[in-house]
């Protein structure tokens, strides 16, 4: 999209406001399809849990993508979304086991990573195939609040606890018809990555009765210029020659798994948000904008760099800002960026923000959650609506004031 269409597209839909582009959607899927192009059976399983507008749901649909879901929640959606049972995974972590079971009687594939909710459900339901969810203890990406394949990580099976699993699967006669791993996102280090995949390897020649292998994701997307990223080129070369090697030894030519959910979106959403005040401080000048970390929470949470672009004067001389949100904390995007002269009432647009930015957005100072468009075919489509004040209340329930005070 150009700057004209950006301001074009807020204006008319308001301020702030997050926007996609489907044709940077469709070309990521079709990089990571093209780069394991040499692997037979290949399934893609977007994560659901990165972006979870129904309308992206149905446009990965289109796509030919079935979906990975960690909540009933979204199992519900992408089947309102109209994917078939048989396309979507549930991969929950410490939910009950009845959360569980209703899953199960969607027809969805489940993914269990305990060893009690895997011998419970084995005792109970030995006909379902299940697959089974290990944790490499393998570090491959750089930041520890999302790896999650290392040995402190609360996720999957710990690869010493296999004696245990197979004594579990024996007794039950419970059938496993996958494994999957997912050692988190931003993996630097292709090697690395490998190692981890000759361990889920190891792990799945216990087995006699796979369907299908999942890696998981986690590829590195850039955040700014010079950034690096994930060479999936090099990594579906190098692991489609481990995985059909893996498949002639087995006997049988099964699905290789993945279920992106950064590297599919991220890059395809911005967010827009209009300056409020600029201020100049004893040491700083804050670029203060109609949005806080209720709207976008990744960089207070995770550290994570967005770049910022001011929209409304590209070409404009240079400064150093600080930019803040409007939440009465601290509520910092980017501090001491150099940006375009900012003035009151310019855009500022944030890159990289169509992952875990909008579907992490809250009400919090009784906000309202901003809308989304989909820009597709050279046109803007609104696929959520801006909260109204009717919304923050929705379902609050007024009481009498006789009734407790």
């Amino acid at each position: 999209m150009e700057n004209s269409e950006f301001i074009k597209v807020v204006e008319e839909f308001g301020s702030p406001l997050y926007i996609y582009e489907a044709d940077k959607i469709k070309f990521q899927f079709k990089r990571l399809s093209n780069a394991f192009k040499n692997v037979e059976n290949l399934r893609i399983n977007y994560a659901v849990k990165a972006l979870s507008n129904i309308s992206i749901l149905k446009l990965m649909k289109e796509l030919g993508s079935g979906i990975d879901t960690v909540s009933i929640q979204e199992v519900k959606l992408g089947i309102k979304a109209g994917f078939d049972s048989n396309k979507i995974i549930f991969t929950p972590n410490g939910v009950n086991i009845s959360e569980i079971e209703e899953v199960s009687k969607l027809g969805v594939q489940i993914n269990i990573d305990n060893l009690s909710i895997l011998e419970s459900f084995g005792n109970k339901y030995p006909k379902i195939p299940v697959c089974i969810r290990i944790n490499p203890h393998v570090m491959a990406g750089g930041n520890s609040n999302i790896s999650v394949g290392h040995i402190d990580s609360k996720f999957g099976i710990s690869i010493h606890q296999i004696p245990h699993l197979m004594r579990i699967v024996k007794n039950t006669n419970m059938r496993i018809n996958g494994v999957h791993m997912h050692t988190g996102s931003d993996i630097l280090d292709i090697d690395v990555f490998l190692h981890a995949s000759q361990i889920l390897f190891d792990t799945a020649k216990n087995f006699k009765n796979l369907e299908f292998i999942d890696f998981g994701s986690g590829f590195k997307v850039p955040y700014k210029n010079g950034d690096i990223e994930t060479n999936i080129d090099e990594l579906g070369e190098k692991l489609s020659l481990k995985f059909n090697s893996f498949c002639k030894d087995y006997g049988k030519n099964l699905i290789l798994a993945f279920e992106p959910g950064k590297f599919l979106v991220s890059e395809a959403g911005s967010f827009i948000a209009k300056v409020n005040v600029v201020k100049q401080t004893t040491s700083t000048v804050f670029a203060q904008i109609e949005s806080g970390f209720n709207h976008l929470i990744r960089p207070m949470l995770y550290g994570s760099y967005h770049e910022i672009y001011n929209l409304s004067n590209p070409d404009g001389r240079e400064r150093f800002y600080s930019v803040v949100g409007y939440i009465c904390e601290t509520d910092t995007f980017g501090s001491n960026r150099k940006i375009s002269e900012i003035n009151e009432g310019d855009y500022l647009l944030f890159k990289n923000a169509g992952a875990y930015c909008q579907s992490m957005a809250s009400n919090y100072n009784s906000r309202y959650r901003p809308g989304e468009v989909l820009w597709a075919k050279n046109k803007a489509h609104l696929i959520r609506k801006e909260e109204e004040f009717e919304d923050i209340l929705r379902n609050q329930i007024e009481i009498s004031n006789d009734s407790i005070f």
